[in-house]
C-alpha cells in the first residue's frame, strides 16, 4: 500500500506569527470573559483559581495552536491537481485534480495585510467544499492564482 506523502511547500513563516496575533485576540477575549465570569459569579474560594487557570489555558492555545498549524499547513500544485494540507486538531488532505477547479480566488484580510500574507482559495466541483491555502506570502499567493487559473484552462471540460 502507498503512503500519501505531505505535499511538498510549507506556508510563509509569518502565518505563524500572524497565527499567533490571532489566537492571541482570540484567547484574550475568552480570558477576559471567563474573568468577568469568575468574578461575578464564582464564590471568593474559587474566583482567582478559576480566574488563572482561564489565563493559563488561553496563554498555552495561544502559544502551542499557532506552531501546530504551521507544522501542519501545507500544499503543492502539480500538472494535474491541487494538494493541501491543514488543521490542527483534525487534520485535513484534499487533492482536487485540475479537471475540477472551477474558481480560484486571493483574499487578504486585514491581519493578513499588515503581514503581507494572503489565503488562496480553490472552488472545485466537490460536496467537500473548497480548498484553502492559508499563510502565504502575497506574492507567492498572486503567482499561484496565475498558475492555477492558466493550468485550469488547459484542462477540456465544464470542471463539473
Amino acid at each position: 500500500m502507498t503512503q500519501l506523502r505531505d505535499p511538498a511547500h510549507r506556508v510563509s513563516p509569518r502565518a505563524r506569527l500572524m497565527w499567533h496575533v490571532e489566537t492571541g485576540i482570540a484567547a484574550l477575549a475568552v480570558a477576559a470573559g471567563l474573568g468577568v465570569a469568575a468574578v461575578l459569579a464564582a464564590p471568593d474560594a474559587l474566583r482567582w483559581g478559576l480566574l488563572a487557570l482561564a489565563i493559563i489555558v488561553c496563554t498555552a492555545v495561544a502559544v502551542v495552536v499557532p506552531q501546530w498549524r504551521y507544522r501542519v499547513h501545507r500544499w503543492e500544485v502539480s500538472a494535474t491537481a491541487v494538494y493541501t494540507q491543514r488543521g490542527w486538531w483534525a487534520r485535513e488532505r484534499r487533492i482536487a485534480p485540475m479537471s475540477r477547479v472551477q474558481t480560484v480566488d486571493f483574499a487578504q484580510g486585514p491581519l493578513a495585510r499588515l503581514f503581507g500574507l494572503a489565503t488562496v482559495t480553490v472552488t472545485t466541483a466537490s460536496a467537500a467544499g473548497p480548498l484553502q491555502i492559508e499563510g502565504l506570502d502575497r506574492d507567492v499567493a498572486l503567482a499561484l492564482v496565475d498558475e492555477l487559473t492558466r493550468k485550469a484552462d488547459l484542462v477540456a471540460g465544464d470542471a463539473t
